[in-house]
């Protein structure tokens, strides 16, 4: 299912697409078409296609695309959505894995923090989906608690303020309400916006403050996690991968490939995989200042109830990794639909990486505790209604 590494020019009408992946890699057939098509599209001038590529709704995800036009749909709704790394000031050998993914289920509550003036902190408005700030959501959103393992590049680490046995929160989760209201005015426009138009000067303000917005909910989806196991925190790296950005041809849309402007990149494992962290190089300009932000996925949800959690001890397995770390999902169905399983070998992307000279790894990162989403039914209700009331007390200001 992989294809070749040599980059390869479409049709005179097309795009040209730069593969950064070799046959080594799983990329299905679908996502190869969804490149195409995204190749084809009017105004797009160059694609750089990762490893992590798998298909997607509109398009493909793990690519970054250069065009004249703004093109709403290769973002998604889910406007700013990235990974963050903080280290934590606590000690591996004095943490207690049962006591630490109790608190961490405080996660699932609503922040009761003051949502308006961190909003206003981040120069945005403090009326700014207020309610859903400091969330996780569901879907592939995690914050997972790690410990710095095998190192590969000592002098980077230690640039990066982190050494080996070190613990660290990888945070991935984006705009949530705001994503998805900005979004949907812009759904229906599948042929692109023009620059200069008033709808997409209107959607590129809202996209970039939903990216600002996104930003801050990894923030303080950590703070609430550190302060959960009393720990200091101090953020490592930022790296969205669902953006637009300008570029010196045109636009850069990134769909699940992470910005590479920074020192150090997070790549994500599974939950039952390592994590990586990266050292960007920079050396070819058609990777378009990407890189792959993850895994990718192998199969999709839907194959998936048919692939894990078969019987109760294979439902019971999920809920541990393969490093002896504990996983917080009480939603059956998204545990499953999440299981390592579901998605490739990071270890393999990375060495993809390295083999097209986009970067080389800083260290591996061990995943002790995966929080997805600790829900029952009864919680979510309680949680919904909690969040009914606090619309309707704003509402009655």
């Amino acid at each position: 299912m992989g294809t070749s590494s040599k980059e390869a020019a479409q049709t005179t009408s097309a795009a040209s697409i730069h593969r950064f992946y070799s046959e080594d890699s799983w990329i299905e057939g679908a996502a190869e078409d969804q490149l195409h098509a995204v190749a084809a599209m009017r105004g797009v001038l160059s694609v750089a296609a990762f490893p992590d590529l798998h298909p997607g709704k509109y398009g493909p995800v793990g690519c970054a695309i250069v065009s004249d036009r703004i093109y709403p749909q290769l973002i998604g709704n889910d406007i700013g959505c990235g990974m963050s790394v903080y280290a934590l000031d606590i000690p591996a050998r004095k943490l207690r894995l049962d006591k630490a993914a109790e608190r961490l289920r405080t996660l699932e509550d609503l922040w009761d923090g003051n949502a308006g003036a961190r909003l206003a902190s981040a120069g945005l408005d403090p009326d700014l989906h207020p309610q859903s700030l400091g969330t996780l959501g569901g879907g592939n959103h995690f914050c997972e608690l790690q410990v710095v393992d095998t190192v590969h590049d000592e002098a980077a680490l230690r640039e990066a303020g982190l050494v080996k046995g070190g613990l660290v929160l990888l945070v991935h989760s984006g705009s949530r309400s705001l994503g998805t209201s900005v979004f949907s005015s812009v759904q229906n426009h599948f042929g692109g916006l023009g620059v200069g138009s008033s709808t997409g000067q209107a959607y590129m303000e809202a996209h970039n403050q939903a990216v600002a917005w996104a930003s801050l909910n990894r923030t303080l989806i950590a703070e609430r996690a550190a302060k959960a196991l009393r720990s200091g925190l101090r953020q490592v790296c930022d790296a969205p991968h669902n953006l637009i950005e300008s570029h010196k041809d045109g636009l850069l849309h990134r769909k699940g490939a992470a910005k590479s402007d920074s020192p150090v990149v997070p790549l994500a494992g599974s939950r039952d995989a390592l994590s990586f962290l990266l050292k960007p190089l920079h050396n070819k300009a058609e990777a378009l200042a990407s890189l792959a932000h993850g895994a990718g996925r192998k199969y999709d949800r839907r194959s998936m109830m048919g692939r894990a959690g078969l019987t109760r001890s294979g439902r019971a397995s999920l809920s541990r990794n393969a490093f002896g770390g504990m996983v917080i999902c009480d939603d059956r169905q998204l545990l499953i639909e999440e299981a390592g399983q579901a998605y490739k070998d990071p270890a393999n992307v990375v060495r993809e990486l390295q083999s097209a000279g986009l970067a080389e790894p800083i260290s591996e990162l061990k995943p002790l505790i995966t929080f997805k989403k600790a829900v029952t039914e009864s919680h979510q209700t309680e949680v919904q209604e909690k969040l009914q009331r606090l619309k309707d007390r704003r509402a009655a200001r």
